[in-house]
């Protein structure tokens, strides 16, 4: 499958002095001649009825030339070249999906720092202990996202409640990946009996200024 732009016309049409051009013209006929193929597996994936997994694997299972196959690289190649104009001619667009990459890798920072257990390094032996070790390392981080959650939720009701808009605007576009207050080198109890946690104390225990700079920054 050949990456770039795509276009309705050959590229010669395009003037040679334009900075962006594509690579080449769009396969229209071979969309249109696959397109009940491409309804009936859109379809599908809408309803529930089977997974992406599934598809790519049938998908896959087809010899290169098949045409369904072909017909989809089509369409991802239109609306890969839509977003990429879009993503071009729009500096909204491009700071939120920067914000977006830069949280996904705050998050990949987060599960780091709590899998500080035998100096970082992954141990292990066999393939059920990867899987446990990595659904643990996933629960510990969304444990921490979850609950700084609510207690950011905590801070907005309150700043809302005394009328600080601008800072609970702030508020508004922070981010719950943030652990600098989190000690995860503390000492763990698993046999005492539960106790709910009081996250309005938590909030209680930082102040607004606290508040802003821990998750106001994070994923930034």
């Amino acid at each position: 499958m050949k990456s770039g732009l795509l276009g309705f016309r050959h590229p010669t049409h395009y003037d040679k002095g334009w900075p962006i051009r594509p690579n080449r013209r769009v396969r229209e006929g071979l969309i249109v001649s696959e397109w009940p193929n491409i309804e009936r597996i859109l379809l599908s994936l809408a309803l529930k009825t089977t997974t992406q997994s599934v598809i790519v694997g049938k998908l896959s299972a087809y010899r290169r030339k098949n045409r369904t196959k072909r017909a989809l690289w089509e369409l991802d190649g239109i609306i890969r070249t839509l977003y990429l104009l879009d993503y071009i001619d729009s500096p909204v667009l491009r700071r939120n999906d920067q914000r977006a990459l830069n949280r996904g890798e705050a998050y990949h920072q987060l599960r780091r720092a709590s899998a500080y257990a035998h100096g970082g390094r992954f141990w292990a032996r066999s393939q059920h202990e990867q899987e446990a070790w990595n659904e643990c390392a996933r629960l510990v981080g969304n444990v921490v996202v979850s609950s700084n959650a609510l207690i950011v939720s905590e801070a907005l009701a309150e700043l809302e409640r005394r009328s600080e808009l601008v800072s609970s605007d702030v508020i508004k576009r922070a981010s719950p990946v943030a652990w600098q207050h989190i000690n995860f080198y503390g000492r763990y109890q698993f046999d005492a009996d539960f106790t709910p946690i009081d996250f309005a104390r938590s909030r209680e225990q930082l102040s607004s200024e606290e508040v802003s700079r821990l998750y106001a920054n994070a994923g930034r």
